[in-house]
């Protein structure tokens, strides 16, 4: 069974359309599947849309709150609702197409890893629409911060499609803390620490109009939060995890197995 949690703020204008690409998707291609949705306090129809849908989509949950908390607050309210045997997190603007999941998949559900993540910084990545030039240097700045203060192990922590297996996505899930877009660092930062192998998959990506990012809060909140997560993971980026060794066999080309320190292909 695979679980797609979905973080909504606001999002009227185009919950619908993913929705249905998602169920379409995920219907034909005959797993068991549930689609959540974590209303995170929306102050627009996103939560009476997506109830209405549930009467055209069966596999489809409705999580709300009145008051916004954050991106990773959400998800994580989503993540320790779903009884997936994988997991996936997708933006609801379905920035990487539903389609990529299947990149994704085929290494977890062959136990070559328990994490895959999508990345938008491989030599394999296809940006189909670029994010504005403001965007793209707050990326490039706080990825150099978190290779700095947490972990230099990926070139993308911030992708919004990530796949886990039920287990794993529900114990990280459980310890995390971080209630907004800092959160998947920590979620990255915690599994380092506990072992889980992770692979980083190029995708297809495209940037959405429509961003809910305040360039100065939140640039400022994500500073703080890096702050939090060294300080809860103590020195996380200089212990040595224990991790399930690699199976041996071939990757796709263009996958990162970070643990290995290299890049694993044909």
């Amino acid at each position: 069974m695979i679980s797609v949690i979905i973080a909504a703020y606001n999002e009227e204008n185009r919950i619908k359309s993913s929705l249905h690409k998602i169920d379409r998707y995920l219907s034909e291609g005959g797993s068991d599947y549930e689609i959540i949705v974590v209303d995170d306090g929306s102050s627009d129809k996103t939560a009476q849309l997506v109830s209405e849908m549930g009467a055209d989509i069966a596999n489809l949950r409705l999580v709300r709150y009145e008051t916004n908390m954050g991106k990773g607050h959400a998800l994580r309210t989503g993540v320790l609702a779903s009884r997936g045997d994988y997991v996936l997190l997708s933006d609801a603007d379905l920035s990487t197409p539903i389609e990529e999941m299947s990149r994704l998949l085929q290494l977890v559900s062959h136990d070559r890893c328990d994490i895959t993540i999508g990345s938008r910084a491989l030599a394999m990545s296809r940006i189909i629409r670029k994010q504005p030039w403001w965007r793209r240097g707050m990326g490039k700045i706080f990825n150099r911060i978190v290779r700095l203060v947490i972990m230099d192990d990926f070139r993308d922590t911030q992708c919004g499609f990530k796949l886990f297996t039920g287990n794993a996505a529900r114990e990280l899930f459980g310890a995390a803390r971080i209630n907004r877009f800092a959160f998947d660092v920590e979620i990255l930062a915690l599994a380092r620490k506990q072992g889980y192998r992770i692979a980083e998959v190029p995708v297809r990506w495209k940037n959405a109009p429509g961003s809910k990012v305040n360039p100065v809060f939140d640039s400022l909140q994500m500073l703080y939060d890096l702050c939090r997560i060294r300080f809860f993971l103590g020195s996380a980026k200089h212990c040595a995890a224990s991790q399930k060794p690699a199976p041996e066999v071939p990757f796709p080309p263009g996958i990162r197995f970070p643990s290995l320190d290299k890049k694993l292909h044909h």
